[in-house]
């Protein structure tokens, strides 16, 4: 039952000490403890290949917990790996079937046609040593320029702010950094390449660069406030273009959708049903938003994991999910979701929920390792 007024706001307050309070806590004692791996069947064991040819439709899956990448076919589980580099993050595939990984080691490029890693881009800006984890420096968010001629890769410095790197995809190098926020948990381009929208998970902010003049703006998106910093869980995490007016979607706590029009700055909140801690979104042609709910970071104060199914007129259906999950990805004909289990917090399963979006069926499917970036060929 939701309260309002008041005790709407009393409410709010007293979430927001208990996350704060949480989060902090998490900060200063390890996880170790990891949730049991789902109840499936044995997944084949991939290999890499250079025979045959990729079926359309087959899936993309960065695995953060190991150096691959793995292709699932959607109905039947991982049928090939590949590898490259140390915990790859997001990743994102070219109108030319070439996929662009962000691992800890720099950009990876993948010929998804034969299998093989065909590149490997340098990170221009020293991102400490390689390794993995949450908290591990190196490449996150990615994204492509409409014509492909420009990937657009968010590069973590633990403990400092972020960089938004630009790579030329024809020459495979570097052409410029552009300082961003901190944790660049996601990058988005507008629908005519004008802007990259760089979403920073640790600064309460989406850095907007043009990219005539990458000269960078930063807009706060806090609809919680900045209270705790970065023990705060109420942070931006990913966003999403909407379709109809290029605005961007930014959920939190599947309580509010923080909607920021990036060449004004103003950000309006609109309601939102889950309440659950939200991670991942993506948006469709018809103008749905997928929001993909992680949990409650109090059980006491929230519901499980959850896929979010938000209509263009607000309307909303929620899936239960079985554990945490981390990114969502569309099939073509906008039937099916994809939520990878790989999250980026301990709880994570090596997996993929498919989840009917007529029916709201799901069934889990085994796939890679922490899968987290995911993308359909």
């Amino acid at each position: 039952m939701r309260r309002t007024g008041a005790a709407e706001r009393g409410g709010r307050c007293t979430r927001r000490t208990v996350l704060v309070t949480a989060a902090t806590a998490l900060l200063l004692t390890a996880c170790t403890a990891r949730a049991p791996e789902p109840s499936a069947a044995p997944a084949p064991t991939p290999t890499a290949t250079t025979t045959g040819a990729t079926p359309d439709g087959t899936l993309l899956v960065a695995d953060f917990g190991a150096d691959t990448v793995t292709f699932v076919d959607p109905g039947r589980g991982p049928i090939a790996a590949v590898p490259v580099g140390e915990a790859p993050y997001g990743l994102t595939v070219g109108p030319d079937g070439r996929a662009w990984v962000a691992t800890a080691e720099g950009v990876a490029v993948v010929d998804t046609a034969t299998r093989d890693r065909v590149g490997l881009i340098p990170y221009r800006t020293d991102s400490g040593p390689v390794t993995d984890g949450e908290y591990r420096g190196g490449g996150m968010g990615i994204a492509l320029s409409p014509d492909g001629s420009r990937a657009y890769v968010g590069v973590n410095g633990p403990g400092t702010t972020g960089v938004l790197e630009v790579i030329d995809t024809a020459t495979r190098r570097t052409t410029h950094v552009v300082a961003v926020g901190r944790r660049p948990f996601d990058v988005d381009v507008a629908r005519d390449g004008s802007e990259v929208y760089v979403t920073g998970h640790d600064s309460f902010d989406v850095t907007v660069v043009p990219t005539g003049t990458l000269r960078p703006r930063r807009v706060e998106v806090a609809p919680y406030g900045t209270e705790g910093g970065l023990g705060s869980w109420l942070k931006p995490h990913y966003a999403a273009v909407r379709p109809s007016d290029g605005k961007l979607l930014l959920p939190f706590e599947g309580e509010r959708l923080a909607v920021v029009d990036p060449r004004t700055g103003r950000a309006t909140v609109e309601r939102m049903t889950a309440d659950t801690h939200q991670h991942g979104v993506a948006a469709t042609p018809d103008g749905r938003l997928l929001v993909v709910g992680t949990g409650a970071v109090d059980p006491s104060d929230g519901k499980g994991p959850s896929l979010t199914v938000r209509a263009p007129d607000g309307t909303e259906r929620v899936h239960p999910l079985e554990g945490p999950h981390e990114d969502v990805a569309v099939s073509r004909d906008g039937r099916t979701a994809y939520v990878t289990g790989g999250f980026t917090r301990d709880g994570y399963w090596n997996g993929i929920t498919v989840v009917d979006l007529d029916d709201g069926r799901t069934r889990r499917l085994a796939a890679g390792a922490r899968p987290l970036g995911i993308a359909v060929l």
